[in-house]
């Protein structure tokens, strides 16, 4: 472990091998550091908060301190962030609270871009992408491959399906389907997110296949639930489409993200 002179490391915190601490960092009694975690400079890690291995931290973020909840009371809630992730300048990512489960988490090989914010009693999967000033707010669920463009907001409870895109300025105030495309304040789904899908190799058999699904899950006729059931007999053996009728069928405390010509029917 290395660490610069002006930085601050208070006894109690945990550091694994291999950790770089530049100048005016401050690490927190109760915070862990994975193996070969770097953190630049003027970075804060507090609270009860531990950092996957070979994560790296930019400059002026802010992983652990209190959560954003005038709820929140001191209770000990946590904050969990995977492997290999690259947090930049400016990031704020908030521990959990009491009426929330007590924990944020966060999976490994995840980036969050300049001045994202991840609000209290979240839970964001793998491979997920935050562009500059994304704001998630309290209690929301991100999937794996999820990209959420620059200036995009969610609301407190929101869930954002695995591969998914949500468009840059967007404002998502329901839940968004797995490899589904949101974009427009407030947020209407636009589609499938094709090119997330060819560039994670997806067969074109299987993009068929969900482009077919989606086209029978939000067509005119019938209701949403009829329709869930129709499409889960057609797609028996297509997981990928099962996975989409899964989170459907799990629902949540919003609304479903639908397509704009559905929402104003």
């Amino acid at each position: 472990m290395t660490a610069h002179p002006t930085a601050v490391i208070e006894a109690g915190a945990k550091l694994g091998a291999g950790v770089k601490i530049g100048p005016y960092c401050v690490i927190g009694a109760d915070a862990t550091l994975g193996d070969d975690v770097e953190l630049m400079s003027h970075v804060v890690v507090t609270g009860r908060t531990s950092i996957g291995a070979r994560t790296r931290i930019f400059p002026f973020a802010s992983i652990g301190h209190q959560p954003q909840d005038l709820k929140y009371h001191g209770e000990a809630s946590t904050l969990a962030v995977g492997a290999d992730c690259m947090i930049r300048e400016g990031v704020t990512l908030n521990p959990g609270t009491e009426g929330g489960g007590m924990s944020t988490t966060i999976g490994d090989r995840c980036a969050f871009l300049a001045n994202s914010h991840v609000g209290h009693d979240c839970h964001v999967g793998n491979n997920v992408i935050f562009s500059n000033n994304v704001m998630l707010a309290g209690h929301c669920t991100v999937g794996d491959f999820a990209i959420l463009g620059g200036g995009a907001a969610v609301i407190q409870f929101a869930r954002v399906g695995a591969h998914s895109f949500l468009g840059g300025m967007s404002g998502l105030e329901n839940d968004l389907i797995p490899y589904g495309m949101a974009l427009g304040n407030r947020a209407h789904l636009s589609g499938l997110n094709i090119v997330g899908l060819q560039r994670r190799g997806f067969s074109r058999n299987d993009i068929h296949d969900l482009r077919r699904a989606y086209r029978l899950l939000f067509a005119a006729e019938g209701t949403l639930a009829e329709r869930t059931e129709d499409v889960a007999q057609e797609f028996a053996g297509q997981p990928i489409v099962q996975e989409i009728l899964a989170f459907i069928r799990a629902g949540g405390k919003r609304s479903l993200c639908t397509p704009k010509e559905a929402a104003e029917a």
